[in-house]
């Protein structure tokens, strides 16, 4: 459990945080429409094309931690910061200042990235018409 110095902290870096996503996703959709706007000839148009496509991802990463980050925030405010959502256990404070938006502990992540990496060998094999679980 957090005590009140350390929860005024994560209150502070997480909105932050959120400012600094916010500003950024609203340059970004300001630079797509900037391209969109831009003259171009044949030649310009892969360029734009990829300008475009990375803009576009920019601006879904940003979104996706945005969201993570108010939900951080809204775990703060309900008192369930800093408890890992799979074992219940509490997350350490240092794996907290790394990654304040985390909801798992190192043990818990370890295990969730190694099922994913078991899951992901699965689905190679059924692509290469592999036998296998």
């Amino acid at each position: 459990m957090l005590n009140e110095k350390n929860k005024k902290y994560f209150e502070k870096c997480l909105t932050q945080r959120l400012n600094e996503s916010l500003a950024k996703a609203h340059d970004t959709l300001a630079d797509i429409s900037d391209l969109k706007d831009r003259p171009s000839d044949e030649m310009e148009e892969a360029s734009l094309s990829s300008d475009m496509g990375f803009a576009l991802r920019i601006r879904d990463r940003e979104a996706k931690l945005i969201g993570k980050i108010s939900d951080a925030l809204e775990r703060l405010e309900e008192g369930s910061f800093g408890i890992c959502e799979e074992c219940g256990e509490g997350i350490p404070l240092k794996r907290l200042m790394a990654r304040p938006v985390t909801t798992l502990c190192i043990e818990c992540k370890k295990a969730q990235e190694a099922e994913e990496r078991i899951g992901s060998l699965r689905n190679i094999n059924r692509a290469h018409g592999s036998l296998g679980p």
